[in-house]
């Protein structure tokens, strides 16, 4: 989205001195962010698993803001939300009407007065939560998280004689390698099913964004999508169906020229073959914008691709932009950011380059 010509940047700085004027402060960072992009992803992940779609939108909606994400994801639809903490669950402020949630965490020691307090479902995730929940409110309903194989949270298979009692609104459990070909996936399927014939619930979940993909056998009642809907490519099944949605801008503070022989940045290791028009850009590794993105990252603007010369500092980069000659000073670079492409070039997973965006960064929906 950088400038053309001198009329978009008169326009942006018109922008400029309006904001200002309304007490608005100016910022250097911003996500765009495509509502669209995100509701189809959730559409084509409820069609493809046949179920109920929810929603994890913890982490504030891995990273772009969890009540906007709630909210648009519940025009389009969705009804069933999850956090982590209680916390998080009184971040997000109330829902559409309709809609629940579901803490994920459970019910800590120090958490029975918030969640009794909360219209929000505890996953009781421990035999100590089970006997928590039993002793404050054996009438409320509870989600319940059983262990097929992650060993991380989850009551293990020979533990369900303690739900006796409860009132479980859903039974879950969750994938260990479904973005994998494992022949685990379908172990936990199996030892799920098995599990949901002999215990009661209105409903049973096991399938996160990448067991949404493996098909309807591992869909159940409902699945729990996440990194999909925010563009992230579970497996190759979802390529072509899941789009874009994070598209990070920063501004540009100053254009130089690097001569022939010159160097640029931290440890000199980048040197100019020829003069090279350099642009100074706000964003660095305190942005979420990591120094691995060093000899392999890029951005774009008027329909130009700006390599990224030098390291990543904490607040800067510079771009190569010899191919955008009207590039100035305040006009604005969007950096190369397609979840699965960034991901191969950073080393990074598609949920580090997501919740890693700091909160330096303004949110834009459009």
């Amino acid at each position: 989205m950088g400038a053309t010509g001198s009329r978009p940047r008169r326009l942006s700085t018109i922008a400029a001195a309006l904001a200002r004027a309304a007490g608005v402060t100016h910022r250097a960072l911003r996500l765009r962010l495509d509502s669209q992009a995100l509701q189809n992803n959730w559409r084509w992940l409820q069609r493809t698993a046949g179920a109920a779609a929810g929603a994890a939108v913890k982490a504030d909606g891995y990273g772009l803001g969890a009540r906007d994400v709630a909210r648009l994801l519940g025009e389009a639809g969705c009804r069933d939300f999850f956090v982590s903490t209680w916390a998080e669950a009184e971040a997000l402020g109330p829902l559409l009407e309709g809609a629940q949630l579901c803490v994920l965490h459970g019910v800590g020691p120090a958490d029975i007065e918030q969640t009794l307090a909360s219209a929000a479902r505890p996953m009781l995730n421990t035999p100590q939560q089970v006997a928590r929940w039993k002793q404050a409110a054996p009438e409320r309903a509870c989600d319940v998280m059983i262990d097929t194989g992650m060993n991380r949270l989850g009551l293990r298979t020979d533990e369900i004689g303690l739900l006796e009692g409860l009132s479980i609104h859903t039974l879950h459990s969750h994938l260990a390698c479904a973005d994998e070909d494992s022949a685990m996936n379908a172990v936990q399927r199996d030892r799920f099913a098995a599990v949901a014939a002999t215990v009661k619930a209105r409903r049973y979940s096991l399938a996160n964004s990448a067991g949404i993909c493996l098909g309807p056998d591992y869909a159940f009642d409902l699945v729990r999508p996440g990194l999909a809907l925010y563009g992230g490519t579970p497996r190759g099944e979802a390529a072509g169906h899941i789009t874009q949605v994070v598209y990070p801008e920063a501004e540009v503070i100053q254009r130089r020229t690097v001569r022939a022989g010159e160097m640029i940045g931290y440890g000199a290791t980048w040197t100019a073959a020829a003069d090279t028009e350099a642009a100074i850009v706000n964003i660095g590794y305190a942005d979420g914008y990591l120094r691995c993105f060093a000899g392999k990252g890029a951005a774009s603007a008027g329909g130009k691709a700006l390599p990224l010369i030098g390291r990543v500092s904490m607040d800067l980069v510079a771009l190569d932009v010899s191919a955008l000659p009207e590039l100035r000073e305040g006009d604005w670079v969007t950096l190369d950011y397609d979840l699965p492409a960034a991901a191969e070039a950073s080393g990074l997973s598609q949920y580090e380059l997501l919740t890693g965006l700091s909160p330096r960064f303004e949110r834009r929906w459009s």
